[in-house]
């Protein structure tokens, strides 16, 4: 294996975890958000608050979307052990 195909590798390793962690970090910001913003409008500031729709919105979104998610992985650990095998 050459330079340039780990360089590539290792490029499509940071892509495929920004693919699979981005959405749930996005999501999981955009409510805690919200959520401080009602608490700030509101002047509750309960921890749970944040915690529990954060939970509840990322394990939904894990169940809709985590069939994709495994399956982006398994290929490419395929394609790695391929890769390995030569």
């Amino acid at each position: 294996m050459t330079n340039s195909e780990v360089g590539d590798l290792m490029y499509e390793v940071f892509v495929l975890a920004i693919q699979l962690a981005g959405p749930l970090l996005i999501i999981s910001m955009l409510v805690g958000v919200v959520i401080a913003i009602l608490q700030a409008a509101t002047q509750v500031h309960e921890q749970t608050l944040t915690f529990v729709p954060k939970l509840i919105v990322i394990g939904l979104l894990l169940v809709f979307t985590g069939g994709s998610m495994l399956q982006a992985l398994q290929d490419f650990t395929t394609r790695i052990f391929t890769l390995i095998q030569g």
